[in-house]
């Protein structure tokens, strides 16, 4: 007997050496949660047995438990290395259309031959599906996620549909000595601003704004051309200079517009008039069109209340100078919020929401299955993935450029190491006595 109990000590010994071991194999791993052995004693006894003088069977492992505790951050320069502060897991499938997913919190993720997300085993990066437009995720349940895939093709134009002007007009100008206004006598007019806009293909146009001063006072008149060809607002280029707009001002300096309006109404240059090549679209010749009508604004873009056109005694200043158009862009880069948003930013200034990294919670995080490369599977004991957005509920928030490491602590472990070692040097002592007294009564005569 007393060899069998010294056998179930050195078995549960080995044990603890080998989780100590795995522990300090995987201190580098990221995203790696250490093991704990746990034991219990062996205690077996019959009715008809005295209790009070057994002694116990030994030892025996009742489980090697996992500690999920976070482990500390790794900063990279890689936007797609990801670390979760809090609790959650990344969700990975092994192919495009499979929903047996794995989960782990090892967030070393790169791209493949395809651009889809995938970390070092080839494994997909989950992700639930948002508007393209404005980042809102449209559902949160891990049978609509996908993986994710970033675009390497180009960002697609953007046609103008508005310009936003605004400055301040020099109160002190002189009326023009030359006119009718012609935009190649720069004695015609007292001063100017330009843009570009961008039509249907994508291709760059200028527009010039010329302010030109009249003989009412505080009055001024506003030209423009589009690639040097005057228009007017049907967007055609007229026989005579005509202003697109004019602007009067107050005797502070301020527009002449009645209540509650606090700049000049905005107006349209017509571009089709319900017929593509119509309007302004009939002075490009590339084969494009200004789908829509360009409204001028007299403001900038947020409408902001101080950056309205002023006459004021000051030298010409433009205060805002903007237009919602784009050109073709190029992939210029990949950023991931907090909240698992992935988008992705063009050389044109747009940006396209990708998608959000799912993630997931177990009401057990002890009870998942290891399936290896630092990965679980659920199990009846975890109980089913519960999804979320990332920082939502008890879901814990993403830090990309971050790594999670090893939340093995190497001093604990190497002291386990000892205590480990000395347990099964005591247990192989109590069989070597064992064996010396079994011999001894071997020997009796």
């Amino acid at each position: 007997m007393s060899f069998n109990i010294a056998l179930t000590g050195l078995a549960a010994a080995q044990k603890d050496l080998d989780v100590t071991a795995n522990n300090i194999a995987n201190v580098n791993t990221t995203g790696f949660k250490e093991s704990r052995a746990e034991f219990a004693d062996v205690y077996a006894s019959s009715v008809f047995s005295s209790g009070k003088t057994k002694n116990g069977d030994g030892a025996q492992t009742t489980m090697v438990a996992q500690q999920f505790h976070q482990g500390s951050l790794k900063f990279t320069q890689n936007s797609l290395d990801l670390a979760i502060t809090g609790e959650g897991y990344f969700a990975m499938s092994e192919d495009l259309a499979s929903q047996d997913y794995t989960y782990t919190r090892a967030g070393a993720f790169k791209l493949n031959q395809d651009n889809f997300v995938t970390d070092a085993s080839g494994n997909f990066l989950q992700g639930f599906p948002v508007d393209p437009s404005t980042g809102n995720t449209t559902s949160l349940s891990l049978s609509t996620a996908s993986p994710i895939q970033i675009p390497d093709a180009s960002g697609s134009p953007r046609h103008t549909s508005n310009i936003y002007s605004s400055m301040n007009l020099d109160s002190r100008a002189a009326q023009p000595t030359t006119t009718p206004f012609d935009q190649g006598d720069s004695t015609s007019y007292n001063s100017s601003t330009s843009t570009t806009i961008y039509d249907s293909l994508g291709e760059p146009h200028v527009v010039q704004l010329f302010f030109v001063k009249t003989a009412t006072a505080n009055q001024w008149e506003v030209y423009g051309t589009l690639d040097d060809v005057q228009f007017d607002t049907s967007g055609t280029s007229p026989t005579t200079p005509t202003p697109l707009d004019t602007l009067q001002f107050t005797a502070s300096g301020l527009p002449d517009v009645t209540a509650p309006a606090n700049t000049f109404p905005d107006f349209d240059i017509a571009s089709t008039s319900g017929t593509p090549g119509t309007g302004l679209s009939s002075l490009l010749n590339n084969g494009a069109q200004f789908p829509n009508n360009i409204t001028v604004n007299w403001s900038d873009e947020a409408n902001t209340a101080n950056k309205v056109p002023t006459q004021y005694a000051s030298r010409f200043e433009v205060k805002a100078l903007e237009q919602d158009g784009a050109t073709v862009g190029r992939l210029a880069g990949i950023d991931i919020g907090t909240d698992g948003k992935v988008v992705a930013s063009y050389s044109n200034g747009d940006t396209s929401f990708l998608g959000q990294v799912a993630m997931v919670r177990f009401s057990n995080s002890q009870g998942l299955s290891q399936v290896g490369g630092t990965a679980w599977k659920k199990s009846l004991t975890s109980g089913e993935p519960i999804p979320g957005e990332p920082g939502s509920g008890t879901l814990g928030t993403i830090n990309s450029s971050a790594l999670e490491q090893s939340n093995v602590n190497l001093t604990n472990e190497l002291v386990d190491l000892i205590s480990a070692q000395r347990n099964f040097q005591a247990n192989s002592r109590a069989l070597e006595v064992n064996s010396t007294l079994q011999q001894n009564i071997l020997q009796i005569r």
